[in-house]
């Protein structure tokens, strides 16, 4: 009877063992999940461990019983099938086939990347913008003492603007214990392009969330929801509404075992209710804008890039082998977000042939071919303008100012805050505008473009005209006041910082007035009055 007991209790501990490790990890019940396979090979052993303690009469009989060896042999064909399964999804063997995962369309810069307006410019990075998220997170003084704000900071576009947003999460087990019944009360939202931060309450809290745990833990939750799917790293998104969801992409696995990684459908979980709903790659909805991560499409464009004649050539004579440079940034077009990063040689030197947007809804990916300065020249030769100054600038964002592709970089001061914008062109890396404000700088640039005798700028000829003020309004943008202008004889709007055009001051609505100007998108910048 207390053998009995005994083999029992040995196996209810090896159950309760397995039971702990599978709801703490919680890998994918999925063979294409190498998280499962180390699952499984630990369960093997675990299991022919104790099984062997129960049915063993004496050490000796440990060592000789049938178990053990019945232990090794089905452990070795496990690990075996793991090695081989591995080799077998690598681009060692299948270079093709993960050359072929990424398909680049060649495109025409001037065709796709349209000028834009300065106020849709995103002037902050992520850096910047979790320290204006904790700046007001810190001001929230009802809030501040039992949460804090997550490093998410999930890129969107919402109702037009490039946007980043971010839950707040307990700040601490203790906070936790308090306050989850409630849940979390909101999240932080901030615009890029004029760096306006929100907390954004919720009528509900929200009650799934990284912070979170036990089986609110949104990790947890979505692996006990769907116990088969691998998913990838999840992000929070609001939709048109502002209603807060999480974003959980399902990893496919197109080579082998464990190859050829794509993303094959989309879970939408609710992270108010836990609601989920999902979705195949191809029905999801568009304002979700983050599937594929920066890192998958990078990954897979440099497959695309290096291994077009063979993985041995990646390592001998490295022919045609292209990867992308090492950064990356996030550009707001055509309603989605997109990945940019330039395109340079593997032998590793400091310019770029060309540079690809990737869509990260639909995967998307087109190559530019645009030969020059890659991104940390860009980065050094902006940083040498104000070198007496000690700013650091940011990764460049990719722009069409003046027809002319260009890098837009923020400059940083040591504590990481904004304090001038350069904008660097990409061809001839040595034209670099600096100034106080991006309107200041884009003046600046269109000035050198022009003086430096590059002609494809029609857009921005300057042109004059001689009017009736009509209308005039103040506002302050980038903290510099601004007046907007209308004049008779013109339906167009005027934009005069006064930081540049003091005299503004003096003018009323029925005075006349004279403007040199260069045409812009929503408005047309002004370059002299009279």
């Amino acid at each position: 009877m207390k053998k009995a007991l005994r083999k029992i209790g040995i196996l209810l501990l090896a159950v309760l063992i397995g039971f702990l490790y599978y709801y703490i990890t919680i890998p994918a019940i999925n063979i294409h999940s190498r998280g499962f396979w180390i699952f499984i090979i630990g369960g093997v052993v675990l299991f022919f461990v104790l099984l062997t303690f129960a049915f063993a009469k004496s050490q000796k009989d440990m060592k000789n019983t049938p178990i053990v060896k019945v232990g090794f042999v089905v452990t070795g064909i496990f690990i075996l099938v793991f090695i081989i399964g591995s080799i077998l999804s690598s681009p060692i063997v299948n270079a093709a086939k993960y050359q072929q995962l990424l398909n680049v369309n060649d495109r025409e810069f001037q065709t796709d990347i349209k000028e834009v307006s300065f106020h849709q410019i995103p002037i902050l990075d992520k850096d910047s913008a979790e320290l204006l998220g904790n700046r007001k997170m810190g001001s929230m003084v009802n809030m501040v003492s039992q949460f804090e704000v997550s490093s998410l900071y999930t890129q969107i576009n919402y109702q037009g603007a490039p946007t980043r947003v971010t839950p707040l999460e307990y700040a601490s087990p203790i906070k936790w214990l308090t306050n989850h019944k409630e849940g979390i009360p909101a999240y932080i939202k901030i615009n890029m392009t004029d760096q306006n931060v929100e907390l954004v309450k919720l009528n509900q809290g929200i009650r799934y969330s990284e912070s979170e745990y036990f089986n609110r833990y949104i990790y947890r939750h979505m692996r006990f929801s769907y116990p088969t799917y691998i998913f990838d790293s999840f992000n929070f998104e609001i939709d048109d509404s502002g209603v807060p969801y999480w974003v959980c992409p399902v990893k496919k696995y197109t080579i082998g075992l464990f190859g050829g990684e794509t993303i094959g459908r989309v879970v939408l979980c609710n992270a108010v209710t836990g609601e989920t709903i999902d979705y195949d790659i191809t029905e999801v909805p568009t304002w979700i804008d983050r599937v594929f991560s920066a890192e998958l499409l990078i990954q897979q464009y440099d497959y695309h890039g290096t291994l077009k004649h063979g993985y041995l050539n990646t390592l001998l004579s490295q022919r045609d082998c292209l990867k992308t440079s090492d950064g990356y940034n996030y550009l707001a077009m055509e309603d989605d977000v997109w990945v940019y990063t330039g395109v340079t040689s593997v032998s590793g030197d400091e310019s770029n042939v060309g540079f690809v947007l990737m869509n990260q809804r639909t995967r998307e990916t087109r190559f530019y071919s645009i030969e020059g300065a890659e991104e940390y020249s860009a980065m050094s030769s902006a940083e040498g303008q104000v070198q007496h100054l000690g700013y650091k600038a940011t990764f460049p964002l990719l722009l069409n100012i003046g027809s002319e592709p260009t890098y837009f970089i923020a400059l940083k001061d040591e504590a990481g805050l904004v304090k001038k914008y350069a904008m660097v062109n990409i061809k001839r890396y040595q034209i670099v505008a600096i100034g106080d404000s991006v309107l200041e700088c884009e003046k600046q640039y269109i000035s050198l473009l022009s003086s430096n005798g590059i002609t494809n700028e029609v857009s921005q000829e300057i042109q004059k005209i001689t009017g009736e003020i009509t209308k005039i309004a103040q506002a302050v943008i980038d903290g510099n006041t601004h007046y907007y202008i209308m004049v008779t004889g013109s339906n167009a709007i005027f934009d005069v910082p006064v930081v540049d055009y003091i005299n503004i001051i003096k003018f009323n609505e029925g005075d006349t007035i004279t403007f040199e100007y260069a045409q812009g998108i929503d408005k047309n910048t002004v370059y002299s009055i009279e």
